[in-house]
């Protein structure tokens, strides 16, 4: 008995040194098509990790969807057949939805604004999810949202007779509902094959997606008042993270922290790129009347108002207004870099729209 207590102890031994040696792998899914800036951001901060912890922690990324949808992404983490996933805001609404206090419609200026705002407010909100289970790693983003149309879109009565694509987040939904607007739900990987169709004619992107995406090929006109903007993260289960010891999670906080950092950095620029490859391939760029900017502006702060209370809280919305308020505070001569989407070459330049 004692020579098989002794055996037992040393095999216990050899199994949890084996459980050490062996490489931690965080299965992470992702929207985000391969070979887009977003994907090199993501497989650049893999490499780093790994390369960090001396192989000790690998990630493996499903790019492009490959797990189902944002909605899959999440119950998949709750089941433990995902570690994580790199998921936009409408992904994170489904584990705490008053994140989207953050994604307003025409809630922010300019970047400056927002980065200020949303470097304030992460603390608040990775303690939020990690009351639901999840860690929110660093903020990432889409960028810029615009409206793209195959008809030419300058007035509300214009936009009233279009078929829009909607994803089913209250944000989006509740002012196309104000607005008398046809939405029309669909997931993201359905979008290409119902612009083509006709069941939509007019959607809603940043100018990158919609050329990773090729909804670009399916529509002519780009309206030059962005709506939001989109912001995502990188979200892991406790339990995966559990897994990793406190010196290799510590080292990988402070590569996510500079990696993102950096690729936010990127992504403007492959926005600002992407907007001039989509009016060398023939996208035009409209300007919006006057009667649909304030119309929009005003259906948006009423949708803060309809959401306070049910999406997230007047204390968090009175937080954000806060923070961006200090902001402008402190740069009263900043000018709005967002307002307008810069006219193509060939064009003049796009005043900025009035807020």
């Amino acid at each position: 008995m004692a020579g098989m207590r002794i055996g037992l102890v040393v095999l216990g031994c050899l199994l949890a040194f084996t459980r050490f040696a062996a490489a931690e792998e965080m299965r992470i899914a992702t929207l985000a098509p391969s070979g887009t800036p977003w994907m090199a951001a993501l497989e650049k901060a893999a490499a780093e990790i790994e390369n960090k912890t001396e192989g000790r922690v690998k990630v493996k990324y499903f790019p492009g969807g490959q797990q189902g949808d944002e909605r899959d992404f999440v119950r998949k983490i709750r089941l433990g057949q995902l570690d994580g996933a790199a998921i936009t805001s409408m992904g994170l609404a489904m584990i705490d939805q008053s994140i989207l206090v953050l994604q307003l419609p025409r809630l922010f200026e300019d970047e400056n604004e927002l980065d200020y705002v949303a470097g304030k407010m992460w603390p608040y909100f990775q303690k939020k999810f990690e009351k639901q289970g999840f860690r929110l790693g660093e903020r990432g983003e889409v960028g810029w949202i615009y409206f793209f149309s195959k008809n030419k879109v300058v007035t509300m009565d214009d936009l009233r007779q279009q078929k829009l694509w909607t994803m089913a987040d209250a944000d989006m939904a509740t002012l196309l509902d104000r607005m008398k607007l046809r939405g029309v739900p669909l997931g993201i990987a359905e979008v290409d094959a119902a612009l083509a169709s006709g069941r939509i004619n007019a959607t809603f992107s940043s100018p990158l997606g919609a050329i990773a995406l090729q909804w670009y090929s399916k529509v002519k006109y780009m309206n030059s008042m962005p709506i939001t903007f989109a912001m995502g993260a990188t979200v892991y289960s406790m339990e995966a993270q559990k897994r990793i010891s406190p010196a290799d999670q510590k080292e990988i906080d402070t590569l996510a922290k500079r990696n993102q950092k950096k690729a936010r950095t990127v992504i403007r620029k492959a926005n600002e790129d992407a907007k001039k490859m989509l009016f060398k391939k023939g996208i035009t760029l409209v300007e919006p009347a006057k009667e649909m900017v304030d119309e929009l502006t005003a259906a948006s702060v009423a949708v803060q108002k309809e959401m306070t209370g049910k999406v997230f809280s007047q204390e968090e919305l009175d937080m954000v207004l806060k923070h961006r308020d200090e902001y402008r505070a402190k740069n009263p001569k900043a000018a709005p870099k967002a307002a307008a989407a810069p006219a193509p070459a060939a064009a003049p330049a796009a005043p900025p729209a009035k807020k």
